[in-house]
């Protein structure tokens, strides 16, 4: 008795975490409107970073090239792609007086180094706020420049975006990449919210040139193949510089991985650089995840047992509705809503995955870029 004793206040206090993060931290971002900002004519450099992409050039790049916004230049970087990618980039600045190519070689020092290419770009750049995207990338309308650039003010030189993924109809993959972004964007527009921005993703993110230089671009973590998008941010952003915007407009969607190895792939290469966070981040981010696992394997131990179980099914529904709420609210403001339908299930999964991610991470390093 003595044990499931002290599973009970365990499992008590493990819902108390959980309420606590999806009423409080991720409803500072739920539970807020989406509120559209004036809008500006403040000149803008598109910067697109690509490595062996000449496909998806031709199928994205006239998106950015259509945005309705008075002035902006597109800063496409050849990272030494092996493919047509600087013969596609050719063939459109050839039409399009506002495109400048900066053709990147590699050095043995930064050999794939994908931050270097984008270093060089940034330098390039004619303009002081950066609007940076992928390669696969398209902007769900005519008016993303528009809304991301709104949010940039004199106190606000960083503006985390939203980059979603396309929707495939039957494929549950699909919906496990897609509930897995709806949970990221929660996260960090919701540290966000709180004064405590921790990450940004390069589909979708925007700063001014002197963030960068003012931190020595990524100096600090240049060695760190990837993370230069949400290590940067984690660096460079705080309470007072620190913007979201979340109006649809502003969205941009990618294509989602085909396979799970793919998948699993790019994940490992993500959370590689989580270990880089600030200390109260990691924290933080810990203590969810780790209360996630808790949850399930506490709340099924004690279900099994029948161990005060009104007490026990009482906190499981209480945990599930403001975990519904929360997250309900989130993706309907991401447009991601079907996700909610298999939550439980998407949930656990993703736990799985996540520490099969860790796991395999601290067996062997991730490759990185391309």
């Amino acid at each position: 008795m003595l044990i499931l004793e002290v599973l009970f206040y365990s499992f008590v206090t493990v819902v108390v975490i959980q309420v606590l993060y999806y009423a409080v931290l991720f409803g500072s971002f739920a539970f807020s409107k989406s509120d559209s900002k004036p809008v500006k004519s403040t000149p803008v450099s598109v910067i697109i970073c690509a490595k062996n992409e000449a496909e998806n050039i031709k199928n994205f790049l006239p998106t950015i090239l259509e945005q309705d916004y008075p002035v902006f230049e597109i800063v496409l970087i050849n990272d030494s792609s092996h493919d047509d990618t600087l013969d596609i980039f050719e063939d459109f600045k050839s039409r399009h007086d506002n495109i400048k190519i900066v053709n990147v070689k590699n050095i043995e020092a930064f050999w794939g180094n994908k931050k270097y290419a984008l270093s060089l770009g940034i330098k390039a750049a004619k303009y002081d706020h950066l609007l940076f995207t992928d390669a696969d990338c398209k902007p769900l309308s005519n008016k993303w420049i528009t809304q991301m650039s709104a949010n940039f003010s004199d106190q606000s030189t960083i503006v985390l975006g939203y980059g979603a993924y396309n929707k495939i109809k039957n494929s549950l993959l699909n919906k496990i990449i897609r509930f897995e972004t709806l949970i990221t964007a929660t996260q960090y527009f919701s540290f966000a919210k709180i004064g405590i921005p921790y990450m940004g993703v390069g589909r979708n993110l925007a700063y001014h040139r002197d963030e960068f230089f003012k931190s020595n671009g990524f100096i600090k973590h240049m060695k760190i193949r990837s993370g230069d998008d949400d290590l940067f941010i984690n660096e460079v952003a705080n309470s007072k510089n620190t913007s979201i915007s979340t109006t649809r407009e502003s969205f941009t969607t990618s294509i989602p991985k085909m396979s799970l190895k793919d998948w699993f792939k790019q994940k490992r290469r993500h959370v590689s650089t989580a270990k880089h966070y600030k200390v109260k981040h990691q924290f933080l981010l810990a203590l969810f995840y780790i209360t996630q696992i808790l949850f399930w394997t506490l709340g099924i131990s004690l279900a099994i047992t029948t161990y005060l179980w009104p007490f026990v099914a009482g906190l499981i529904i209480i945990r599930f509705i403001t975990q519904y709420l929360s997250l309900g609210f989130s993706a309907k403001k991401l447009n991601e809503l079907d996700t909610i339908l298999l939550l439980p299930f998407l949930e656990i999964t993703l736990i799985i995955l996540q520490f099969s991610i860790f796991i395999t991470n601290k067996i062997s390093k991730p490759n990185y870029w391309k």
